[in-house]
């Protein structure tokens, strides 16, 4: 299995995403999981251009503290919403034996929900805890209406969205 941590960049990481506390408590638990366990931990940032605030020089590309790779882990950069349109990462998943990839971070409607798919379509485990994503409100629907939505219709079929719980007993064997 591989953590794959999503977009925790100061530029989007902000109290307004739906369960704020929650989901920083829930991607620091997972991760110190995953270490504890020696899974793989893999953490993307989106580079949204020159001039967007998230963009490489930019301080809000960087990624939070709380939510920092360790020496030696890998960091790829993404410039669209799935982590798969990222050759050398894309490259790197295909040789891997194992084909669970547990996703989070953000946003639930964007870049979790492209790599979701696409990790799916390649022939990945996918799987998403719950409260491990977030998003914020949009004119549609609210933060929380959104994650719901996809974790309880949009992957279904697609992913397994799985509590805190078992996320991190799956971590732990």
């Amino acid at each position: 299995m591989i953590l794959l941590v999503v977009d925790m960049q100061k530029g989007i990481v902000d109290e307004e995403l739906f369960a704020y506390d929650l989901l920083m408590k829930s991607v620091v638990r997972l991760m110190d999981e995953a270490r504890k366990n020696r899974v793989e931990v893999i953490f993307f940032r989106h580079d949204a251009g020159p001039g967007s605030g998230l963009s490489a020089g930019d301080s809000g590309f960087e990624i939070v503290g709380e939510a920092a790779p360790k020496a030696g882990e890998k960091v790829f950069v993404k410039t669209i919403n799935s982590c798969f349109g990222n050759r050398e990462f894309r490259d790197y998943m295909e040789r891997q034996e194992d084909k669970r990839l547990m996703v989070i971070g953000l946003q639930t409607n964007y870049c979790i929900d492209a790599t979701v798919k696409s990790a799916f379509e390649r022939g990945f485990e996918v799987i998403v805890p719950d409260g491990a994503n977030s998003t914020f409100d949009n004119e549609y629907m609210s933060g929380e209406t959104t994650v719901r939505y996809y974790e309880e219709d949009v992957w279904e079929g697609v992913a397994d969205v799985v509590t805190l719980g078992e996320a991190l007993d799956l971590l732990g064997s």
